[in-house]
């Protein structure tokens, strides 16, 4: 058992974040909210519904930034970023704009069209961070997302992070590190015991 008795909901506008030490089931956690794995009980809901009935759907909204970056050290970060929005569907028209408004958001411009494999642990996950903007979902769910930032950047992700809220936007953030994401519920795995637990978008 990693943890148990969690229960929390995440409204329109809502952020809740993850605290706790090593191994008490952050990254687990997120897991489960991006439905990586399957928690061995409890429920997860979108709305009033169980996620098993509107996995499709509910994987449309959600943009799931883990510790790995995900950065293919081939491709450029302007390749990238039109790669999220392909997946994403987005509307062709609409698609370039993301693109160069994601660049700009995380200072990537000047190494858009540089090999992956030539940026720094920064600029690598400033880019992973920039598909928020390049392919936007409702739900963020962000794993350690400070990590490897100065202090410029993390700034520019927690004024993201603050619009996006503003506009509807739902935020799980995991951190060991402090980051300012406003008036969140804040979870620290460790105290959690043995009961019946749920999580909630709606």
């Amino acid at each position: 058992m990693v943890f148990a008795g969690l229960s929390f909901r995440v409204p329109a506008g809502g952020a809740v974040l993850l605290t706790g030490s090593n191994g008490s089931g952050k990254t687990s956690l997120l897991r489960i909210l991006a439905t990586l794995i399957m928690p061995a009980g409890g429920h997860l809901l979108w709305g009033a519904r169980p996620v098993a009935a509107e996995g499709a759907a509910y994987r449309a909204q959600l943009d799931f930034v883990g510790h790995q970056d995900g950065v293919k050290p081939s491709l450029t970060p302007r390749e990238t970023l039109k790669f999220w929005t392909a997946l994403r569907a987005t509307e062709k028209t609409r698609a370039p704009r993301l693109v160069e408004a994601a660049l700009t958001v995380f200072a990537l411009d000047r190494v858009a069209d540089w090999p992956c494999r030539w940026l720094s642990a920064g600029q690598r996950r400033r880019l992973a961070l920039a598909r928020l903007v390049a392919a936007p979902a409702s739900i963020w769910l962000l794993d350690e997302p400070t990590s490897a930032l100065d202090q410029q950047n993390q700034s520019r992700l927690e004024g993201l992070i603050a619009e996006h809220r503003a506009s509807g936007g739902r935020v799980v953030v995991a951190s060991h590190t402090p980051i300012d994401i406003g008036s969140a519920v804040i979870l620290t795995l460790d105290s959690f015991s043995p009961s019946p637990g749920y999580a909630a978008f709606g």
